[in-house]
């Protein structure tokens, strides 16, 4: 009977785990924290009995039934639609640009049509944008770029806008309509027990062993068939080629009575805030009912020693050292590499649970391979 070892108790390995362990192999997860779930975990807040989001805000969506129906075979989800506002200093607004975006901040009272035609002539003469500042002045124009993104850009990735691919902000939508649900996918929901619970389902298994509060090393897999490893790729050898550059978050936490909010997120573009956004995660659960609310404040910054790796920049120099270690990794016997933080990638919840679906059906078929099917698609581009 094949034996595993999984390094990281996130999403990414206990969906691998679950997969394995499914096909009658022996598995052992192992995280350097006291709990499962990795950056999605939720917990009650003992103060004000909220379901917290304890590292930022998460919210399921997917446009992929698969991946719907997966999570809901662990847990119930409960419909919810995040409806992001941003405060400036002109007011607040909602997100994304939509058409009472449009007429709020320019006081007019468009039609649809209009309204298109208006933005389209706001836009910025730049037939093939090269970075993310022009394509923001190209789409929106310089007053709804400078207010909406620039800032908000700067303070989330501590660099200039013009630093980053367009692409970037190729994914942001703006309508024409009054919509304002933040995402534009089919599916869209919380898990009504919180997401530390969902993973815990994943790993209820009798051939899955979870050891929390310990880390995990490469010689650890002595004894054991393959190692996959979750965890970030340069840590893995030690960083001996450099340091791949993430952005890391952290939060000040507020508590009070009653709602401070208003909503569950709010974004602050504004330079002169020194924070990217908050939270008031009562919101997060509306089935609940709370009469306490606590709010976390999210500031960005680069990761340094000890952090929590976030974001990758994926700068140029990032993404030629990213292919660097891929090189490295793929010369090691008896190892894997999975999920956002093995593979390098700002990746939603749905796309970690079908890559690593995907990748659990191929490695049952061929264990050499070394990253799931999608990066080597990635890389071969």
């Amino acid at each position: 009977m094949a034996r595993y070892l999984i390094a990281g108790a996130g999403l990414a390995g206990a969906v691998l785990a679950r997969e394995l362990a499914e096909s009658g192999a022996q598995v052992v997860v192992r995280d350097e924290r006291d709990h499962v779930a990795g950056n999605c975990h939720t917990e009650r807040d003992l103060e004000t009995g909220v379901m917290v989001h304890r590292y930022g805000p998460h919210i399921f969506n997917t446009n992929s039934e698969e991946a719907w129906d997966y999570v809901n075979r662990f847990t119930p989800f409960r419909p919810f639609i995040n409806r992001v506002k941003a405060v400036t200093h002109k007011g607040v607004f909602s997100l994304p640009v939509n058409l009472h975006t449009i007429n709020q901040f320019f006081n007019e009272a468009f039609s649809p049509a209009e309204a298109k035609a208006f933005v389209e002539g706001l836009g910025d003469d730049i037939p093939e944008p090269a970075n993310f500042e022009e394509q923001g002045r190209k789409l929106l124009g310089s007053a709804l770029y400078e207010s909406f993104f620039d800032g908000y850009t700067r303070k989330q990735w501590g660099c200039e806008p013009s630093e980053l691919p367009a692409s970037v902000l190729k994914r942001l939508p703006v309508r024409f309509n009054y919509d304002d649900n933040y995402y534009n996918a089919k599916y869209q929901g919380m898990p009504e027990q919180g997401y530390t619970a969902m993973v815990q389902a994943i790993l209820e298994h009798p051939n899955i062993q979870v050891e929390l509060g310990c880390s995990v090393a490469p010689q650890d897999a002595e004894g054991f068939d393959h190692l996959f490893w979750s965890g970030p790729l340069d840590q893995y050898f030690d960083c001996q080629l450099g340091k791949l550059g993430y952005r890391t978050v952290y939060w000040t936490e507020e508590r009070s009575q009653g709602d401070a909010l208003g909503n569950a997120v709010l974004n602050y573009p504004d330079m002169s805030v020194p924070f990217t956004r908050k939270h008031e995660h009562k919101h997060f659960t509306p089935w609940e009912q709370h009469e306490q609310t606590i709010v976390f404040t999210e500031f960005s910054k680069a990761t340094e020693e000890g952090d929590i790796p976030y974001y990758p920049v994926n700068r140029p120099a990032d993404k030629a050292l990213f292919r660097r270690y891929v090189e490295l990794a793929k010369g090691c016997d008896g190892v894997s590499f999975i999920g956002r933080l093995g593979s390098y990638r700002y990746l939603n919840m749905d796309l970690v649970i079908l890559e690593t679906l995907a990748f659990a059906r191929a490695f049952l078929n061929d264990p050499s391979l070394t990253f799931p099917p999608a990066v080597e698609e990635m890389l071969a581009q």
